[in-house]
């Protein structure tokens, strides 16, 4: 038989080190040359020298891959899709020891010399010497080395089922390598004849809150979407202030509204979602003037467990309408006390009503060139150019002010949840067990909080949400899509099983060694195991 390459904790860790130094921040070039390192590492590997086709890179966008690897047993059909991303968030918090930040040996050992700075929890397990300190080493690289581990092994014991390990990038962004991967999930199934038993994915064990250091499991995740608006008043100069209402007037209405706003709060299975809070607000002038601003925008944050794209945005328009509806009030008994007319009433539209009435006045040529001109501004991301596409659009329908439009803007995540289906219940008290042979103790959660790349499979809508979604994304189907109809043929469970670690996205991130090199090794295989019948105890 083959020996193993990563079989021992120390070569485990080994691997761990290598994939965190290859710095990986999305949108660098360490994103972009990620995926075909790993290919050549997995080439090393006996299984796909032989089967160099089982092999893959997907286009996911600026420069970026997807990275599918297939082991295929000869007999098995059954099929486990073992999910992970590469990509991490940047790392200017580290200070003078920002150089270290992805070699995790060098940088546990040299933050003993900083130790006084750190807050107390995370002095006391550096000193412990428990945990490996670094960007990625908890979020999320870890698991990736976990699932190179698990499908090395299987390759060389020919176990009688299939994985398909598949890492994307910029999931820490928008999920373009998800979204991409799902349609090569979809084709390689069909072309392979597989059926998808599970999708597992193994970011790691979050904290519910700053003093929980329990460990745990999850049979779903948390959806967000994003709520925005474009605010349309009418511009005067600051001499003349009630020949105009401004823009951040306006604003203030709706953000008090959707700051904290228990209508936004969904509960499922005793977990509850975080109140919505403002992700962005401004207002669009581009230079100091004595010209009031009277354009302006937010973005809104919202999770969620059960409601759709659809059952949002009619929640949003709610709250929207009332809102303008305060700002109508207070601002007529303003005007009655200037004795002035004031400029009207702030209207409530959505994107689609704005679109429609558009192109109507100018064409739907004319809207095309509108819509283009934010597209193509290399500088903005997709938040940007879907408010500058409804900015454009308002400056030519002036008519419509004062106004405030609705509209989503990337990402979308919709919530998932299998905590029902019989495989996840049997595979949720496996690993229970499995960790009591540890002396560790693991709870089960039905939402993962720290939004994930399962979003994109299992998907369930039956009243055609998502259908919403895409009319009121001002860049649907130019710069951002999500494939609904493929995520809808990935029908399978999921679970999230992953390592124990702290403090993902800050300077102190760090992963607890016993757990990752030590315990979920034997979890991991006893729960793949245990699918196809061997090892169930």
């Amino acid at each position: 038989m083959n020996k193993l390459k990563w079989d021992t904790s120390s070569t485990l860790r080994a691997l761990l080190c290598e994939l965190v130094s290859w710095d990986s921040r999305t949108l660098t070039k360490g994103e972009r040359t990620f995926a075909p390192q790993v290919t050549e590492k997995l080439k090393e590997l006996d299984y796909f020298r032989d089967n160099p086709s089982y092999l893959e890179l997907h286009d996911a966008g600026l420069g970026r891959k997807a990275v599918t690897a297939l082991y295929k047993h000869p007999e098995a059909t059954q099929t486990i899709v073992l999910i992970s991303h590469f990509d991490t968030v940047w790392t200017e918090e580290y200070g003078v020891l920002e150089p270290f930040a992805f070699h995790p040996e060098e940088l546990t050992k040299k933050l003993l010399a900083y130790k006084e700075d750190l807050p107390e929890s995370a002095r006391i397990d550096l000193e412990s010497g428990k945990y490996l300190f670094g960007r990625g080493t908890m979020d999320m690289k870890m698991g990736l080395a976990l699932h190179m581990q698990l499908i090395e092994k299987a390759s060389v014991e020919q176990w009688p089922i299939n994985l398909i390990l598949t890492t994307v990038p910029d999931e820490e962004v928008n999920s373009a390598g998800m979204r991409a991967a799902v349609t090569e999930l979809v084709r390689i199934r069909e072309e392979h004849s597989l059926t998808y038993k599970l999708f597992l994915n193994s970011e790691p064990s979050f904290s519910q809150n700053p003093l929980d250091i329990d460990e745990y499991i999850y049979s779903g995740t948390i959806g967000k979407i994003m709520p925005a608006a474009l605010f349309y008043g009418k511009e005067t100069h600051v001499g003349e202030p009630m020949k105009g209402i401004t823009a951040n007037y306006i604003a203030s209405f709706l953000t008090q509204r959707m700051e904290w706003n228990p209508l936004f709060r969904e509960t499922d299975l005793g977990e509850s979602t975080p109140l919505p809070v403002s992700l962005q607000q401004k207002d669009l002038k581009m230079e100091y003037s004595t010209q009031t601003p009277y354009r302006a925008v937010a973005l809104y944050n919202v999770f969620l467990l059960k409601r759709t794209a659809a059952e949002v945005m009619d929640l949003f328009e709610q709250v929207a309408i009332e809102a303008m509806s305060a700002c109508n009030d207070s601002y007529q008994i303003i005007c009655e006390r200037e004795q002035v007319a004031g400029v009207g009433k702030v209207n409530v539209l959505r994107y689609e009503q704005l679109l429609e009435h558009a192109v109507r006045k100018l064409g739907a040529a004319e809207v095309g060139r509108l819509k283009n001109e934010a597209l193509q501004q290399e500088g903005w991301d997709d938040r940007e150019k879907s408010l500058r596409i409804v900015d454009n659009l308002m400056v030519h329908c002036q008519e419509l002010a004062p106004a405030t439009v609705l509209l989503y803007a990337p990402p979308y995540y919709p919530a998932v949840n299998t905590s029902n289906d019989p495989l996840v219940i049997q595979s949720v008290e496996l690993m229970k067990q499995a960790a009591l042979g540890f002396d560790n103790k693991i709870d089960q959660i039905h939402y993962f909080n720290g939004i994930c790349d399962l979003s994109y499979v299992n998907y369930d809508d039956n009243a055609n949400g998502w259908a919403t979604y895409e009319r009121n994304t001002p860049v649907w189907g130019d710069t951002y899509n999500i494939p609904f109809a493929d995520m809808a043929k990935l029908k399978a469970p999921v679970l999230n099983v992953g390592p124990f670690g702290k403090d993902a996205h800050q300077r102190t991130e760090r992963l607890h060694v016993d757990s990752a090199f030590v315990e979920m090794p034997v979890m991991l295989e006893k729960l793949i195991k245990s699918m196809y019948g061997v090892n169930k105890t």
